[in-house]
This record gives structure tokens, sequence and C-alpha cells, in this order.
């Protein structure tokens, strides 16, 4: 198995990553209103910046949570496939 066929792609790794965040925050959200109260918030006030319990605010977090994983994506692929290589 030479490095290229364990090579990971950069578009999909990015595309799977967005797609877990989001699906992830909108976990988070139903939990959320399940339980109201428990905090749960507070890290969404952190890492999404215009995060509120608005159709905007929701949108805008969502938005970020698929930023967020493309991102990841796209900067962890070439960084493993460099180390990878060696």
């Amino acid at each position: 198995m030479t490095a290229e066929s364990r090579a990971l792609r950069p578009i999909p790794l990015a595309l799977s990553l967005a797609t877990f965040l989001a699906v992830s925050y909108l976990a988070c959200l139903a939990l959320a209103l399940v339980v109201p109260d428990r905090g749960l918030h507070g890290p969404w006030l952190q890492f999404f910046v215009g995060f509120s319990w608005t159709w905007q605010g929701i949108a805008i977090g969502l938005a970020e949570s698929i930023v967020y994983g493309l991102f990841a994506g796209f900067v962890f692929a070439p960084i493993y496939n460099f180390f990878n290589g060696r």
C-alpha cells in the first residue's frame, strides 16, 4: 500500500465533517428544546458568533457549524497526508 493510496482526500473529508457538525448542532438544539435550562446554550454563545434562539440565530449557528467542518477537513487532510508520506 503506497502513501498515495492511504492519502486523505480533502473534499470528502471536509464534506463529511461539515455534515457531522451540522447534524450534531441540530441534535443539540433538539435536546435543548426537550431539556430546557440545562446551560446547553453556553458553548453555542462562545463558538457560534451571532447565535440566538431566533430563526436567524439558529441559521447562523448552522452555517457556522458547516463552515467549521469544511475548514477542519480542508486543513486536516493535507497535514495528515504530509506526515503520512514520511
